[in-house]
């Protein structure tokens, strides 16, 4: 069988567009020929394939190890929630009405059970069941598992889907500065699981009252911004306060022998922080993969010389098992071309390339090739393991100031609204001063499409300023952007 060129099924199997010119053609590519996802016979549903799901069983494993640390239990609770529970908290079920699928059976005596949007309502149940006193908090729990919102019909993989997954955290807590001080937290580990593990760099931050958690009586978020101008919210957390344990009957003993109620919050994210991975790090030549969330941080690819082959093979096959604990794709295919398989593995975003050819082996030495920067050097078999190491931890650096420097950038303070709308058609974050009133909100809406992302922890003062539509005091600054 002859070996496949390099150059071969370019058009089934390269990125044909530009990143620059056609971002949401080149994003579409890149999930499906780097084999992140594919398009369901399911309207407005995808498949996550492994090398997907890989990313995705990164971020699992990560914050579960920061779930250990936080004591918070991993449990799982229905996917049929019935239609009484909603009712139970009226704020709730408004907000999610609009997004809520509906299944009904005969022998169900007439009542409907939504397919999970979200669990706070199953879940408080449950622990109105669970929580009699003191002793029995905190509570906290975590489930991973899929959400259905019946909100679009054309899937925009990982970033706009009617079924997804994510985790979704519920606690329950004895007293509000308890509670407040846990729902930062969580936004904090988020912050974490994005900045640190994904090199996404985010803005953490207060959501405005129009665009609060249905149910909550304050949201937090970080929020980041993608290359196309738009905001992409990475993850919230929520503070209920007191209402959904009003709702759901939820109280406890206290030390003194009282009755009292609990203070709850909720937070979650999603498989949106794929989407997050390829729109923030990729480029033309397809994904790139954050060094910590690579499941395969090295792909070695020997340089095949027919004569020598037997030699060059089993020379790589020993270059992996010194780098054994990077997990290495060590491809000792026959019937592709090493020119064909570093273009696939640049596809696929593999972090770092290994190559080994006979001159290589002759002068003990391998060529790494970095996926971000394409910088290639010729690294003595002795010092590889060590180089491999720093060179991963360098790409992440660089790959989080690269996208932070492009966020920068993007963001601009303004004081007026006519700034405010250029701002807004020239693809940018706008940071300005506002007056906080929904109606106001509501009206740069409509005007511009640019959404309230949120108010950051840093730098929300308002100072003397007024808002930037109507002119009334500003209550706080905040960040406007068009959004995923």
């Amino acid at each position: 069988m002859a070996k496949k060129d390099q150059n071969a099924d370019q058009d089934t199997k390269g990125i044909t567009v530009k990143k620059t010119e056609d971002m949401p053609e080149w994003y579409t590519q890149v999930c499906l020929k780097a084999e992140l996802a594919d398009y369901s016979p399911i309207k407005g549903c995808m498949v996550i394939r492994p090398n997907g799901f890989a990313l995705w069983q990164a971020i699992v494993d990560q914050f579960n190890a920061y779930l250990k640390e936080d004591k918070v239990q991993n449990a799982y609770f229905p996917l049929f929630i019935p239609e009484s529970f909603f009712k139970r908290e009226a704020e709730h079920a408004e907000g999610f009405t609009p997004e809520v699928a509906w299944v009904q059976n005969k022998d169900d005596k007439g009542e409907r059970f939504a397919i999970r949007p979200t669990s706070e309502t199953i879940m408080y149940d449950s622990y109105g069941k669970w929580i009699r006193s003191w002793r029995d908090l905190p509570l906290r729990i975590n489930q991973w598992c899929n959400i259905v919102r019946w909100e679009v019909q054309d899937v925009k993989l990982f970033l706009r889907s009617r079924e997804f997954l994510w985790q979704e955290g519920h606690c329950v807590y004895e007293t509000d500065k308890e509670c407040h001080e846990e729902t930062l937290h969580y936004l904090e580990r988020y912050r974490q699981i994005s900045e640190d593990l994904l090199a996404i760099p985010v803005t953490l931050g207060l959501k405005t009252e129009r665009e609060k958690f249905a149910g909550a009586i304050r949201t937090y978020s970080i929020e980041s911004l993608m290359p196309d101008g738009k905001a992409l919210q990475m993850g919230t957390s929520h503070d209920l306060s007191q209402g959904f344990a009003k709702s759901f009957e939820i109280s406890f003993q206290d030390k003194e022998g009282k009755h009292a109620r609990p203070w709850q919050n909720s937070w979650g994210i999603s498989t949106r922080m794929i989407g997050a991975i390829v729109l923030t790090h990729g480029d033309d030549k397809g994904l790139i993969i954050p060094p910590r969330a690579a499941l395969n941080k090295v792909a070695i690819v020997p340089i095949i010389f027919e004569d020598k082959k037997d030699m060059i093979i089993k020379e790589t096959e020993k270059v992996g098992e010194l780098l054994s604990e990077f997990n290495p794709i060590v491809d000792t295919r026959g019937d592709y071309t090493s020119g064909w398989k570093f273009n696939e593995y640049e596809l696929k975003g593999i972090p770092l390339r290994v190559e080994v050819g006979p001159k290589d082996i002759e002068k003990k030495q391998a060529v790494v090739v970095r996926r971000d920067t394409g910088k290639k050097e010729f690294i003595p078999l002795d010092k590889l393991k060590q180089h491999i190491t720093d060179t991963l931890e360098a790409m992440h650096k660089n790959l989080y100031d690269t996208a932070k420097k492009r966020i920068d950038a993007d963001i601009v303070t303004v004081k007026d609204f006519k700034a405010f709308e250029k701002a807004i058609e020239d693809k940018k974050m706008v940071f300005t001063a506002h007056c906080g009133e929904d109606d106001c909100e509501l009206c740069i809406k409509e005007k511009t499409a640019a959404t309230s992302r949120c108010i950051p922890f840093k730098g929300g003062e308002p100072g003397s300023e007024t808002c930037v539509h109507c002119d009334k005091p500003a209550k706080y600054k905040l960040y406007f952007a068009r959004a995923y």
